[in-house]
């Protein structure tokens, strides 16, 4: 389990700790590292295909050093890796190497080929005469295979100011095929006074708004042994929301109510070093590797002919959030039918896959609710608009494909919100009558909002006011899925606390969708 990373916790008296590669003293100060070695943010794959996957690692000495650098030299560094059917690589099957550079950080992503579908294999690094931790990966079945079922998880949201990461050892511990993550990946906001006491290193107390400040932001929260552990026991299918960047970004435009919005050409500048920081971070292929400002993350993945995963951008194509974004009850401009959430091109591609697609299910990674979130129960309907309700256009343009192009069964994984939901999705809200389309789950958050609750007095109004939410809870931890061909299955797995580990895990409640029959029923 993970251990606290005093970063000179004043609040809970602690003076110096072992933080992978070294220790704080009692002024929050760095000191040398003590043979942590050159592995300290771990490893991880990702993006599987039925003949291969991208493998990471990033080669740090000190991943907080103050320049980004992860203490390495501006020189590159040869990074070998072994890919076994076993984990005390006897039968090795791959083997290969790449350089690690310091344009990126130090970061590897080597793309291994040539593997059997629906397998499981086992990797690792070496360089400097050091030999990385052991990680463990799994190809996707054969393109038109028909699995008999699927298993993965899905999370999102870990600020790690909120509260510790333990809800990763227990999806490390899940028998899972991979695991998606929906975005908030980071937050880009300076740690100080928080849930977890007191953080004296003047370091982390600024927001990130360069290459060196979002690295060290990784840094400090891919040192958590339980991300860790989750990352080298599956691999992740990941994208972003708005804190890997900034709180409610929305294409070109800077939306932060925690600092003056930026110039859109500077904002562009930080979107640039916040994609390079994530690229450097996470297991994407080279297809994801950013241009600039821009990062091409829409993408889909097959699980043979049972399931198709399209991942979507919901950030980088948007028009601006309606009336000065936040939430309420008269904005009109949320209905423009030019607005979109999605841009042109992207909606085109999403749509052109539906119809092409022979999968029993489709599997649409999104990163905020789809599903319309009306705030109050009474005749008013309040709405946040930095999700789908405000950009109600396009939300009617999906749900409509769905229905007119004759998608088998829609379910949509969604996170953002810090809270499970379970519910219908509407062809067209404003109207009572409308068909229900499809179905969604949002996953509540690893940590951010701290402890959480069963229920609040929110969350029954939220019920009272939506009559197609089925399910809501308040409290941190994931979504676990089984889907098979008759049925899918959302497991609400949940912890009673994050603000200290140890947390044990438990199923919330269950919630189906039956094949050809739109819409969630409880388990």
């Amino acid at each position: 389990m993970s251990r606290r990373r005093a970063l000179g916790l004043g609040g809970a008296g602690a003076a110096a700790v072992l933080l992978g590669t070294g220790v704080w003293d009692a002024a929050g100060a760095f000191a040398a590292p003590r043979g942590g070695g050159l592995f300290t943010l771990g490893v991880a794959s990702g993006d599987p295909a039925p003949d291969g996957v991208v493998l990471w690692t990033r080669i740090a000495a000190d991943p907080f050093a103050v320049d980004g650098t992860g203490g390495m030299p501006a020189t590159p560094v040869r990074v070998e890796y072994e890919v076994a059917l076993d984990d005390r690589f006897r039968r090795v099957v791959r083997r290969g190497s790449v350089v690690a550079t310091p344009e990126l950080g130090h970061s590897v992503h080597p793309e291994v080929h040539g593997l059997a579908p629906n397998h499981e294999y086992f990797y690792r690094f070496r360089t400097g005469g050091e030999i990385s931790p052991v990680g463990r990966t799994r190809t996707m079945p054969p393109a038109l295979s028909d699995p008999r079922e699927l298993n993965f998880a899905f999370a999102s949201c870990q600020a790690w100011q909120d509260g510790y990461f333990t809800a990763y050892d227990h999806i490390a511990a899940e028998d899972v095929a991979f695991v998606v993550h929906l975005g908030d990946y980071l937050y880009e906001s300076g740690v100080g006074t928080n849930r977890r006491g007191v953080v004296t290193d003047p370091r982390f107390h600024s927001e990130a708004m360069d290459l060196a400040r979002y690295r060290l932001q990784y840094s400090l929260y891919k040192t958590e042994a339980p991300l860790r552990n989750a990352h080298a026991a599956h691999p992740f299918i990941t994208t972003f929301d708005d804190h890997e960047v900034e709180d409610n970004w929305a294409g070109d435009l800077s939306k932060a109510d925690t600092e003056p919005d930026q110039d859109p050409a500077v904002f562009r500048q930080r979107r640039a070093a916040a994609f390079q920081a994530m690229y450097e971070n996470l297991p994407l292929r080279r297809a994801q590797l950013p241009d600039g400002p821009g990062i091409h993350i829409y993408r889909r993945l097959n699980y043979g002919r049972l399931a198709d995963l399209t991942m979507v951008d919901t950030r980088q194509y948007r028009d601006d959030q309606p009336c000065g974004d936040g939430n309420g009850t008269g904005c009109t401009e949320r209905f423009a039918e030019n607005r979109t959430i999605l841009g042109d091109r992207q909606r085109k591609w999403l749509f052109d896959g539906f119809s092409r697609s022979r999968a029993r299910w489709q599997i649409l990674g999104n990163q905020a609710p789809i599903g319309q979130t009306d705030r109050d129960p009474g005749p008013a309907l309040d709405v946040w608009y930095d999700p789908w309700d405000g950009y109600v256009a396009d939300r009617n343009r999906l749900l409509a494909a769905v229905q007119d192009r004759g998608v088998r069964n829609l379910v949509v994984i969604t996170g953002d919100r810090h809270q499970n939901y379970a519910w219908d999705l509407k062809r067209d809200y404003a109207d009572p009558t409308s068909p229900t389309v499809a179905s969604e789950f949002v996953g509540t958050s690893i940590t951010s909002g701290g402890d959480g609750a069963d229920t609040t007095d929110e969350a029954q109004r939220f019920l009272a006011a939506n009559p197609h939410m089925k399910f809501i809870n308040t409290q941190r931890g994931y979504v676990r899925v089984n889907v098979n061909r008759e049925r899918w299955q959302s497991d609400f797995r949940v912890l009673p606390y994050v603000q200290k580990p140890g947390a044990p895990v438990s199923t919330r409640a269950s919630f189906v969708v039956e094949d050809r029959v739109p819409g969630v029923q409880r388990a």
